[in-house]
């Protein structure tokens, strides 16, 4: 089996690479193992300037690095160059904080002594995505790799020369040969590696389906996990909010990486007394985005990654139409080269249609009209989903009680939901479980192991 890297502006297929024999894959597995032995064993300043030297890769190199993202899944040029500079700084606030993160914790017992510590844990498989190549990958290896786990990556078959370049930056910053292996394998032989006893946990970015199977076979073999799934964020405004900054931010958290965001904003829901109103707004700030090429400098909405995704996106869009919902900009399928879809607002959208209620992966927005504060809560906690939300009002104490009351990992008030370094990451529901980032992320994959001395 090949895996084609494909321009998703013009469909071309820029490069092919082969898929790992199996004899390849036991052996990088192996290393993996034999890593583990040494890279435990390290110390964390050795950690550290490993993630240091990862840092200054990325920073020598974000302007090649982000025009490969951009070439491989689409994404516009600023925004990838700002996906890699991301990764610097993950690397950074690791280095700097990973040994505090991790230090021994003493607890009062019947012992002379006793303490909890966190102990590397073993090889981790990272099954990660392609709408952050870069980011996710990071994200997910960089607390790992502090941790002292070696890291095995599976990415998305569609992104291959940016999982390749990733074992780069690392090998480039002197991390020990088999603690850091791009597995260039298809989806169908992941379950192979979850079962393998010399691997020992499982992280996973993606889809709900994808997490319920690897979940599925990693319980199966007993284990840990950590999931972060699909999502439909909520963006809650208020008849007292500031329509047009909520505007210009929703804009921005409809459409970054031309949509194609797990924790984007997916359905605004809007009190009635100023629906209009903010519909209005966010038609403006959505008509004046420039769509094209990504690779333009100018560019801010550029192609879908893949022309599957983009065609169930339009699905999800002529069904809710057909439910009821009102077009208020886009909704049409384009045509030309490129998997390009245009920016779409729908009105009058309601509980029941599919972009109400499924995960939308593209920049289409719509507004559900509620009653009230008690009404807004309820939509949005109705979803099967739960990773982040966003509450708009004037009031920060009403918003923050509101928000308390939402069903999801993370809430932002009069802000644009993101994912920080410093914070925990993560959902609930069927958006996953466990955390990555903070000091929380760096424990999920080690030993929390009790010592008592008596």
């Amino acid at each position: 089996m090949v895996m084609e890297s494909i321009n998703p502006a013009t469909e071309e297929v820029v490069e092919v690479f082969e898929e790992l024999t199996d004899r390849q894959l036991e052996k990088a597995i192996d290393a993996a193992q034999e890593a583990y032995g040494s890279w435990s064993r390290t110390s964390f300043a050795q950690r550290r300037h490993v993630l240091q030297q990862a840092a200054a890769q990325l920073r020598a190199n974000a302007a090649d690095y982000g025009a490969l993202i951009t070439r491989e899944m689409g994404k516009p040029a600023k925004e990838a160059r700002g996906e890699v500079e991301k990764c610097a700084w993950v690397c950074d606030y690791y280095a700097e904080n990973g040994e505090s993160f991790l230090a021994s914790d003493p607890v009062d017992s019947d012992a002379s002594r006793s303490y909890v510590r966190y102990a590397p844990l073993g090889p981790v498989l990272a099954v990660m995505p392609w709408n952050f190549p870069f980011w996710q990958a990071f994200r997910a290896a960089v607390p790992t790799l502090m941790a002292g786990n070696p890291v095995l990556l599976k990415h998305a078959s569609n992104v291959p020369a940016c999982a390749a370049r990733i074992e780069a930056v690392f090998a480039e910053a002197a991390l020990p040969g088999g603690a850091f292996q791009n597995l260039a394998i298809g989806s169908g032989r992941v379950q192979g590696v979850i079962e393998d006893p010399r691997v020992r946990a499982v992280t996973l970015t993606g889809s709900e389906s994808a997490g319920r199977k690897v979940a599925a076979q990693a319980g199966a073999a007993l284990k840990k996990t950590v999931l972060e799934l699909g999502g439909s964020d909520p963006f809650i405004v208020l008849e007292d909010a500031d329509l047009e900054e909520a505007a210009r931010v929703a804009t921005i958290a409809r459409t970054i990486n031309s949509g194609q965001s797990c924790i984007a904003a997916k359905r605004f829901i809007v009190v009635d007394a100023v629906a209009d109103a903010f519909r209005d707004r966010l038609r403006q700030h959505l008509d004046g985005l420039v769509v094209g090429n990504p690779a333009e400098p100018g560019t801010e909405i550029g192609p879908q990654a893949r022309g599957d995704l983009r065609d169930a996106l339009h699905d999800q869009v002529t069904r809710s139409l057909q439910a009821g919902a009102e077009t208020v900009l886009g909704g049409s399928m384009p045509s030309g080269e490129g998997f390009y879809y245009p920016i779409t607002l729908l009105d009058r959208v309601s509980e029941g249609m599919p972009v109400a209620d499924e995960e939308t992966f593209g920049p289409v927005a719509p507004i559900i009209r509620v009653a009230d504060d008690a009404q807004a809560v309820a939509v949005a906690n109705r979803s099967r989903y739960g990773l982040g939300g966003a509450i708009w009002s004037a009031d920060r104490e009403r918003a923050e009680r509101l928000a308390q009351r939402l069903d999801v990992g993370a809430v932002f008030v009069n802000g644009l939901v993101k994912s920080d370094p410093r914070l925990p990451f993560g959902g609930v529901k069927a958006s996953g479980y466990g955390r990555e980032l903070g000091p929380y992320g760096i424990r999920e994959f080690t030993n929390i192991q009790t010592v008592w001395i008596g």
